[in-house]
This record gives structure tokens, C-alpha cells and sequence, in this order.
């Protein structure tokens, strides 16, 4: 499959309610399950697997669930930081945080067909981004929320409109406080799509959410 993402790109990312006791039997991950599965059925592009409390057996068996779950549609599954157990688990790539190995070196060990997104708070950082191959960054967060204020204050709409036309035709993804009434104000300013937790949190949901993005293009 081609690591090309026809736009707008939409981005599922997963809320981290597992823990270190959870197991393959749980009812987190059957929750999980069934959340990718409907994010197939609806089309969304993408979805990262941000569960950073499993242990790396349960992690790797969630995610090989998970690509099984995606095959044959047009998602693609992606594995936050461990890029080790993407591969094993037959995942499409890995998403890369501030913390992870550069995508250069992501890009060498695990070759030209493994997707990459990563994490960007600032334009230098999707500027490094782009020159170490990944294929995406998503940038963030544009809005206040709970989530990120960790990473600093917002870094709002002028920011991204700004780093979407520097690094233009890189894809930009918008993440942080994106809701229904953000997406239009985004992608109006460059962004090649829209991530989020709480936006695409609810399965029965996905198919209308991706509906209303696809239109606002």
C-alpha cells in the first residue's frame, strides 16, 4: 500500500485507558477491538494505538489484533513510539513522540513501506520531521485542552497557517481541542486533516464525524 494519505486525513487516536494489568481478555481491549474495527467500517485514515501502560506482550498483541481487524481496508494502523512491535504485529508504522528515535533513523532500520507519523509542537519540529522522512506530522495542539497543556499553551490558528504553507505539500495534521465546530477553521488554514481523541472516541459515531470532515473540503 502506497504511505501516500489522500486528504483530509482523519486520525484516530486511542485514550490510553489501558494499564499494566490489562490483558488480552480484559474489557479495555475488547473495547479497543471494537473501536478499530469501526474506524475501518468508517473510512477514518488513521489510527494510533497510544496505550503507553501495557506491557509490551499485551501491546503487541493488541496491535497484531488490531491490523487483522484493519486489513483489507483503507486504514492504516499505527503504533505509538514502538516501532519494534508495529513491524512484529504486521502494523502499517509508528507514530513518534518528542521522546522517541529520530524518523531518520526509524526510516533506516524499518525501510521505505513503514508509515511514519510524528509529533510537533513547534515549526522546527515538523521542519525535522519532514527532513528525516517521515511521511506526516501532526501539529499541536492548535486549541486549548486538558490533555496537552503539559506540552504549553496552544499554539493557535496563525501558527499552523504559517507552518502548513512553510512546509507545504508536507502534510500537517491539527491536533488539540479540535471539535466539529474546529474543523473547518483548520483545515481552512492549511492543515491536511484532523486528530483528535475525544472527536473520534465514539464507534457508532465514526461514520458521521468522517462524513462532516470529508464535506468541509
Amino acid at each position: 500500500m502506497s504511505r501516500a494519505l489522500a486528504r483530509p486525513i482523519t486520525y484516530l487516536i486511542t485514550a490510553g485507558e489501558t494499564s499494566s494489568a490489562t490483558r488480552p481478555e480484559s474489557e479495555e481491549f475488547g473495547r479497543l477491538l471494537a473501536l478499530v474495527r469501526a474506524a475501518a467500517a468508517a473510512r477514518v485514515t488513521l489510527v494510533q494505538l497510544r496505550e503507553k501502560s501495557l506491557t509490551g506482550r499485551v501491546l503487541f498483541e493488541l496491535a497484531s489484533a488490531a491490523a487483522h481487524a484493519a486489513r483489507g481496508s483503507g486504514t492504516r494502523v499505527l503504533v505509538n513510539d514502538r516501532a519494534d512491535v508495529a513491524r512484529a504485529a504486521r502494523c502499517d508504522g509508528v507514530h513518534l513522540t518528542t521522546n522517541s528515535l529520530e524518523a531518520s533513523e526509524v526510516r533506516r532500520a524499518f525501510g521505505e513501506d513503514f508509515l511514519i507519523g510524528v509529533s510537533a509542537h513547534t515549526i522546527d519540529e515538523a521542519r525535522a520531521a519532514r527532513a528525516g522522512g517521515a511521511d506526516f506530522a501532526v501539529f499541536g495542539p492548535v486549541f486549548d485542552t486538558p490533555s496537552k497543556r503539559a506540552y504549553g499553551p496552544p499554539v493557535g490558528l496563525e501558527a499552523l497557517t504559517k507552518a502548513a504553507l512553510d512546509l507545504s505539500p508536507f502534510p500537517l495534521v491539527a491536533l488539540g481541542g479540535v471539535g466539529e465546530d474546529e474543523v473547518e477553521k483548520v483545515l481552512q488554514a492549511g492543515a491536511a486533516g484532523v486528530a483528535g481523541i475525544r472527536l473520534f472516541a465514539n464507534g457508532q459515531n465514526l461514520a458521521r464525524i468522517v462524513h462532516h470532515i470529508g464535506r468541509v473540503r
